[in-house]
Parts: C-alpha cells; sequence; structure tokens
C-alpha cells in the first residue's frame, strides 16, 4: 500500500523566499543493499513496528502546540522572537489505497508581528522517525553507533543516511521546482521496545546553490498516558529546528503539551522527558 504524508513548509515570511519539505512514504519495502548485522535489522523490525503504531496514535490525538520563532544574529544570539499557540492535530485520511497525513493548526493565540521581519514557519518535524518506517527504509543506510546514557538508561544509537539515487522522503520545494534532501542523523532507541527517545538530522552537505546553506533539526518522543487506557501512546514532545541561509539564520522551537484523546478528551501527562 502506498502512503503519503503531506508536505512540510518552511518559508521565510515576508523574506521573498519560500521552502517547503515534502515527505512520501514509498510502497516499496526492505532495506538498503548495505549489509546490517543480525541484531540491528531485529532493532529496525522493532523500531518499524513502532512507527507504524505512532501513525496510528498520532491519529487519535490533539494537542497544544507552542511555537517559538526566533531570528538570530551574526553571533548566534536572538535579535527578535515571537511566540504563538495552537490547537494541534494530525489528520490520518484515506483515498483509495493511499494513506495521507495532514496537520492542521488553529490559533489560540496569535503573535504580534514586526514589520518587514522574515521569520521562519517550520511544519512536520513531529514526523521525523518515519525515516525508520518499514517503507522508509529502503531508503536509507543503517549503522550500529556506540550505545549512550539518556537520563541514567542506556539507549542504542543508530545512524541513518539517505541512499544516493534512491527515492528520497524530503524535497525541498523553490519556486514550483523539487530537490531531492540527502538527510543523515541519529536516532536514540530503547532496545527493547524499538522505541525511539530522541532523533537528530540534517543534510548531508550543503544545498548553497538553492539558497539553503543547512538545516539542522532534533526531535524528542515520550510516552504519553490517558485515563482508561493501560497502555501509553508513544507522541512528540518537542522539535527544534536550525535553518540557515547565505543572509539568515533562523531557530524554531516546537513544544506539545496538553495531549487529549478524540474518543475521551480526557488530558493526559507526558511520563518523562529523556
Amino acid at each position: 500500500m502506498k502512503q503519503a504524508l503531506s508536505s512540510v513548509r518552511m518559508f521565510a515570511r515576508r523574506g521573498g523566499m519560500m521552502l517547503a519539505l515534502a515527505c512520501l512514504l514509498i510502497s516499496d519495502t526492505g532495506r538498503s543493499a548495505e549489509p546490517t548485522s543480525r541484531s540491528l535489522d531485529q532493532l529496525l523490525d522493532r523500531t518499524g513496528g513502532v512507527v507504524s503504531k505512532f501513525l496510528d496514535q498520532l491519529s487519535q490525538v490533539k494537542c497544544t502546540e507552542q511555537v517559538s520563532q526566533a531570528k538570530l544574529g551574526k553571533s548566534g544570539k536572538s535579535e527578535y522572537t515571537e511566540n504563538s499557540t495552537f490547537d494541534y492535530l494530525v489528520l490520518l485520511q484515506a483515498n483509495g489505497g493511499d494513506l495521507t497525513l495532514a496537520e492542521s493548526r488553529l490559533a489560540e493565540r496569535a503573535p504580534k508581528h514586526k514589520e518587514n521581519l522574515p521569520l521562519l514557519v517550520t511544519n512536520g518535524f513531529s514526523t521525523l522517525l518515519l525515516v525508520f518506517h518499514p517503507s522508509y527504509q529502503t531508503s536509507f543506510q543503517f549503522t550500529s553507533l556506540e550505545d549512550e546514557l539518556l537520563d541514567g538508561k542506556r539507549y542504542a544509537k543508530v545512524g541513518f543516511r539517505h541512499v544516493p539515487g534512491m527515492r528520497s522522503t524530503a524535497v525541498l520545494l523553490l519556486r514550483g521546482r523539487e530537490y531531492p534532501l540527502d538527510l543523515e542523523g541519529v536516532a536514540w532507541v530503547d532496545k527493547d521496545s524499538g522505541e525511539i527517545v530522541k532523533m537528530s538530522a540534517e543534510l548531508e552537505s550543503s544545498m548553497e546553490d538553492v539558497g539553503l546553506r543547512a538545516l539542522r533539526s532534533e526531535v524528542q518522543y515520550a510516552p504519553v498516558r490517558f485515563l482508561g487506557v493501560k497502555e501509553g501512546f508513544w507522541l512528540p514532545v518537542s522539535a527544534t529546528i536550525d535553518v540557515e541561509t547565505p543572509r539568515q539564520h533562523w531557530r524554531n522551537l516546537h513544544r506539545f503539551t496538553e495531549y487529549q484523546r478524540f474518543s475521551t478528551s480526557v488530558e493526559s501527562t507526558i511520563a518523562g522527558n529523556p
């Protein structure tokens, strides 16, 4: 079954430049032709199952999203910041044999804009872990890295890198043209459950020829408990995105809190934040 994700848009408001990341779940399954160890294969199988379940769980909830958009100076310090709050949910839609994820944001608190100041708008990074979805794994090379302690618990570190020539899971949309993005990064994975607690990703190389010097992101996930539900949902907690062009530098922080299930409308609490 072929599944598609909605485009993840990034654009410089009032800055004249529009960027968009479009993620696509492809119908092919399997892994990169690069050999992997049996233990890594087993971990990828567990993680793929967790990520598949993630799609269903994410579409059953809504939450409050707090977004901080910062314009940074040459020293890396913030020159200007805008804060806003949204009622956030991701809609899972079926159309024939395809599944589409579409983000929805309803403003609860809109920021006051400073005129003619370009700020970056970033969407969709909460689903970064879909790199490990069974339908994505064919487009990436995965490697085992040295385990690492996070909050006193040891996690497996798995490196991922887009396979040259394979269909990219993300593209840059600029002036109506698509530029495939080669992403590489690291995921911190629970060895027993296959759950991902943190991911970081960036461009394999600069794309200054189209105005994108650097793109870095880090997303954290944690179990969210709901009253009356025995099993917790594994959901995004925060996403930080850092983008540089030859003339601009932005950093956006997204925080996801106050999760509620559609069926019960019961508020949740986040159990742990690695």
